[in-house]
């Protein structure tokens, strides 16, 4: 089987794709899949659920929801149930099955390294893929717990990363006019995160638009200083004085792999 947290919880296997409509079951599945692996005591998953408002049979309805998530979970060709009882709680056991958020942290790990080694393009075909999984928000129709809560706000910022590590490799491999578009809307999208500015900045500035570089920096500016009364980070304000510069720093210099593919392509054609 194949568990999908990276937007609406749901579970694929060769028959198609299937998901649970009672959120507490919905809940509960969910805070087992973060912690695969990993036993989950009986007090943390009532909190989970149901907060401070915990009826009193909680640890009874609790049994009733495990006993509910073993039969939508049961497979004809399995003699076990993934989830297991271990005191003080349960665990899910994932056997030879994978869980979409850790293929996406494997492909995130993979690009980075990549990156690491300068090998641009296999870097940004492991970013492409690891954006790929996403199909929404992460549980975002789930009240929120401390786990739950946690580990969206963490796997959301790993998503952003990855997309600015894949914006940085197409920089780096001269897509700076391909870009161009996608920034203004992570801009729009999260007008706080420096580096999507920098890089639009960039982008702008390499695809010969010096003056809506500049203009992208002070809208930075007017942003950061109107929402959190801030000055642009150091690497906003040096950029800024590279392009008023014309700084020869900031042509892409593309990989010596890159430059011997485009090379062979302009001589095919």
């Amino acid at each position: 089987m194949h568990y999908e947290l990276l937007g609406r919880l749901r579970v694929t296997d060769e028959k198609g794709s299937s998901s649970i409509g009672a959120k507490k079951i919905e809940t509960l599945f969910a805070v087992l899949l973060i912690r695969a692996g990993h036993v989950v005591s009986l007090e943390q998953l009532i909190t989970e659920i149901w907060g401070e408002a915990a009826p009193r049979r909680a640890n009874a309805g609790l049994h009733v929801y495990v006993s509910q998530l073993r039969k939508f979970l049961h497979r004809p060709d399995r003699a076990e149930s993934p989830i297991v009882t271990h005191p003080p709680g349960y665990l899910l056991r994932l056997g030879t099955d994978e869980i979409d958020f850790q293929v996406f942290e494997n492909l995130v790990a993979g690009g980075r390294e990549c990156a690491r080694r300068r090998l641009y393009e296999e870097a940004a075909e492991r970013f492409e893929k690891a954006l790929d999984l996403w199909r929404g928000p992460v549980l975002a129709d789930l009240r929120p717990g401390p786990i739950t809560a946690g580990f969206a706000t963490w796997l959301t910022e790993t998503r952003l990363e990855c997309t600015e590590a894949l914006i940085e490799c197409r920089l780096k491999l001269g897509m700076h006019r391909e870009t161009i578009g996608h920034l203004y809307s992570l801009v729009a999208e999260h007008p706080l995160r420096e580096a999507f500015h920098r890089q639009l900045m960039l982008a702008l500035y390499r695809s010969e638009r010096q003056a809506d570089a500049l203009m992208a920096y002070q809208e930075a500016w007017r942003t950061l200083d109107d929402e959190l009364g801030v000055r642009p980070c150091r690497s906003l304000q040096d950029l800024q004085r590279a392009i008023l510069d014309a700084d020869d720093d900031l042509d892409v210099q593309l990989p010596v792999q890159t430059r011997r593919t485009v090379h062979d392509r302009a001589v095919s054609r």
